[in-house]
């Protein structure tokens, strides 16, 4: 056993003794876990996903729930006598490769003691092993109030707003609040864009957060997650890296997806100047900006270029003659018959189809 978790092992026999009050708040600690949920679950129906399920993790030994495949390094721990408490498991969400040399767990760590008593205030909440105190009892959940407010809801009348009368009587129109939440796509000519702003140096502790635990600290990619940054000038290669700085066209697109789809397991959580700082630190890990007080705004947007927008064309379908004359589609006879001058055979593109002597002349290839 390792000096370290000789130590932790040792201390945690105290901080794992009932009556001991956790100094987080469960409810602010689920907001927390929200990091975490893209690899674990916890909770009613947890299963394991890239990492375990995390119900009764207090006073589980490490790298010892069935049904599992743990790294070697998480195994070796667990032998060495490492049990998950409110220590262990806060010293290791600080920085777990610190703590466990070799685990398979990529997340970077919560930098901020707050957000450590917090998570493991709610991790407790589904661990009966778990300390108790006055903090745990926050993170009941407020069912009475919340079924009040389901049940006063008015429920929405169903409408058929394509059949008069509704013979099916499903859906109802969208409110405009409705299509409004839906409707946030960003486009490259600025349409869509929400007013904020955000730095550079604003972006990276929002990055390394939000984003690293599956990008790499520096947008290099954490196993098989995409990579972020880089990959310049390797577009002729047999296997380009395609990345923001080396083929994405427009900006909006990475404004856009982050927005919509990220962080991973917990979208829409970002501010739109959380965005916008975020999208600040991608232009800065892939050269495009040097200074790390580079404030990126609605304001400045569309004055940023990627270095391989000039390699896209415009989508002109909506010219083409088809689309343009916007007349019923040819169904038949559309083009004058085909003048064949050639068959497969003669030109020889199918080997040993004919011999080249009597190929040559007529196109035969060899």
């Amino acid at each position: 056993m390792s000096k370290f978790l000789k130590a932790l092992c040792l201390g945690t026999a105290l901080a794992a003794l009932p009556g001991l009050a956790l100094a987080g708040d469960a409810e602010k600690g689920k907001k927390v876990f929200k990091k975490c949920a893209a690899c674990h679950a916890v909770g009613d129906g947890a299963k394991n996903k890239v990492g375990p399920q995390l119900n009764e993790l207090f006073g589980r030994t490490a790298g010892g729930l069935e049904g599992y495949k743990y790294s070697k390094a998480m195994v070796k721990a667990g032998e060495d006598g490492l049990v998950w408490d409110a220590t262990t498991t806060a010293t290791y969400l600080e920085k777990p490769k610190a703590m466990i040399k070799g685990t398979k767990m990529a997340f970077a760590g919560l930098r901020k003691q707050e957000d450590l008593d917090n998570v493991i205030a709610y991790l407790a909440t589904f661990s009966s092993a778990a300390p108790s105190g006055e903090e745990q009892s926050s993170a009941a959940p407020p069912a009475e109030e919340d079924t009040r407010t389901a049940a006063a809801a008015p429920a929405a009348t169903p409408v058929s707003t394509t059949r008069d009368g509704g013979v099916l009587g499903l859906g109802r129109k969208a409110t405009a609040d409705e299509i409004a939440a839906w409707d946030i796509d960003i486009r490259p000519d600025g349409q869509g864009l929400p007013v904020g702003s955000g730095t550079v140096a604003e972006g990276e502790p929002l990055y390394t957060d939000n984003c690293a635990v599956c990008h790499g600290d520096f947008g290099e990619g954490v196993g098989r997650w995409p990579v972020l940054a880089g990959g310049h000038d390797t577009l002729t290669e047999e296997r380009p890296e395609k990345t923001i700085g080396s083929y994405w066209p427009y900006l909006s697109t990475v404004y856009d997806y982050v927005r919509r789809a990220m962080p991973y397991g917990n979208a829409r959580s970002l501010s739109d100047d959380d965005v916008y700082a975020i999208t600040a630190y991608l232009l800065y890990l892939n050269d495009i900006v040097d200074d790390e007080e580079f404030e990126l705004s609605n304001e400045n947007f569309l004055e940023m270029r990627l270095p391989n927008e000039e390699n896209f064309i415009a989508d002109d379908r909506p010219e083409e003659v088809h689309y343009a004359r916007q007349g019923e589609p040819c169904m038949s006879d559309c083009k004058p018959a085909a003048d064949i001058t050639m068959r497969a055979r003669i030109l020889d593109v199918t080997p040993g189809s004919v011999d080249d002597d009597a190929a040559a002349g007529v196109g035969g290839v060899d």
